[in-house]
């Protein structure tokens, strides 16, 4: 798989058009740009576009794998940059982590926030699961990061960034989806897709304590590891998860989200680092949270 690869799949699948794509995004051939797009389906093994009634759609998987093509995109001109900046004299290095599927909400202003310290600083991503993030940080891999409150792990402070709800998320065509919001009751007896202790452990003790308030015993029929391992099994089996508001970036159109009916669990997005960690970017970082908050939440106030 190469880059361009991913330029072409992204633009196509922001367009929503071959020709549109081509023409105005990519500067090619039509067909050129068709044959590229079938090489990536072959390589990957999972066709990615549809034709619809309002032209080429995203499939499931496409709808997947599109904001990891982004993030990796957005990754590649960060090396990039790297690379440049060290052919300079030595600069200052600062490493930030994501939650995967929280950069394209909090990246930009966070870049945005350092645009001014760049010339001088390596600015490194990672993105990964929230105890990963926490390790990484406890052993001076990382910075700062976006993540779970991972409360077991000692030596590290939490700012709050929100408090997101969790939603029942399902098909467009699943019975509950025809009402406005799911009561907890609605959940038994359904095929429901966990998620994972070890790769999710926040998310996961808030929906179990969720459970256990309304008196709920129900065992998962699938187990999904992570974000796009729970989009592509409610997709593939058709059954019910519980996952968090930013789900709903990356949920394909034949998935749609409910709230939950009453007070339902909520899971905290927060930015974590080291207490022993004296770099004065993360105290500048840190100063301008609400800046950040600001800039990645408009006037939501979520």
């Amino acid at each position: 798989m190469e880059l361009r690869h991913l330029r072409y799949f992204v633009a196509v699948a922001e367009e929503g058009s071959l020709s549109v794509a081509a023409q105005k995004r990519l500067h090619t051939a039509q067909p050129s740009l068709s044959r590229q797009i079938h090489d990536l389906e072959l390589e990957l093994g999972v066709q990615l576009f549809v034709r619809g009634p309002r032209g080429i759609e995203l499939t499931p998987s496409g709808r997947v794998f599109l904001d990891h093509a982004r993030v990796a995109l957005l990754q590649v001109e960060a090396a990039a940059e790297a690379a440049r900046r060290a052919a300079q004299p030595a600069k200052s290095a600062f490493s930030i982590g994501f939650l995967t599927g929280y950069e394209m909400d909090w990246l930009p202003a966070v870049m945005n926030i350092l645009r001014g310290k760049l010339p001088s600083t390596e600015i490194t991503i990672r993105s990964e699961d929230s105890p990963d993030l926490a390790a990484a940080l406890t052993r001076g891999k990382l910075d700062l990061a976006f993540m779970r409150p991972e409360k077991s792990t000692a030596g590290l402070q939490f700012k709050l960034l929100r408090h997101d709800p969790i939603l029942a998320m399902m098909p467009r065509d699943h019975p509950l989806a025809a009402r406005s919001a799911v009561r907890p009751k609605d959940l038994m007896g359904q095929s429901y897709i966990g998620v994972s202790s070890a790769r999710a452990p926040t998310l996961r003790a808030a929906i179990d304590d969720f459970f256990k308030r309304h008196g709920l015993a129900i065992e998962p029929a699938h187990q999904a590891e992570n974000l796009a391992m729970a989009v592509s099994l409610i997709a593939s089996t058709g059954g019910i998860s519980l996952l968090p508001l930013y789900a709903l970036n990356l949920i394909p159109k034949t998935i749609v989200s409910r709230p939950i009916q009453g007070a339902p669990p909520m899971v905290d997005l927060v930015i974590g680092y080291n207490e022993n960690n004296r770099s004065p970017l993360l105290q500048f970082v840190l100063s301008r949270v609400d800046e950040i908050k600001f800039q990645a939440l408009g006037n939501e106030g979520r």
